[in-house]
């Protein structure tokens, strides 16, 4: 399991949790031999998801990654706003993470919380 607490603002932070959450893929293979997911893959997700925390909301965010029989990962930011996937413009530097979940993951979703909200997205296994 992966756990990582992100302070806000903490770009450097990104390529950080990308490292560990490979790490974590490499740990781990199912029992046929398989990796539990793409790994490329789920870096440019989690990059997108942290990187979307730590601009759009205040306060940091709280990354974990789970293996059972699929990667679970999860960013827990502190601001009510929920993310809307939208399409990104030609010129424009935003607006493409959340289209790359919905494209890439098997099931992904976004998950009210006490305080802020959980940004999630599931590999491997075939669709939730």
């Amino acid at each position: 399991m992966l756990e990582r607490k992100v302070r806000q603002a903490d770009l450097k932070a990104v390529g950080e949790v990308r490292r560990e959450l490979r790490q974590l893929l490499r740990r781990w293979a199912l029992p046929d031999g398989r990796e539990a997911a793409d790994a490329d893959v789920a870096t440019l997700l989690v990059s997108e998801l942290v990187t979307n925390a730590l601009v759009h909301a205040d306060g940091g965010a709280v990354v974990t990654a789970r293996i059972t029989d699929r990667l679970r990962v999860e960013v827990r930011d502190f601001a009510a706003g929920r993310p809307e996937p939208r399409a990104a413009t030609a010129d424009g530097t935003s607006g493409r993470g959340l289209m790359l979940v919905r494209s890439l993951a098997d099931a992904w979703g976004i998950r009210s919380e006490g305080i802020g909200k959980c940004v999630w997205f599931e590999l491997g296994g075939g669709p939730a």
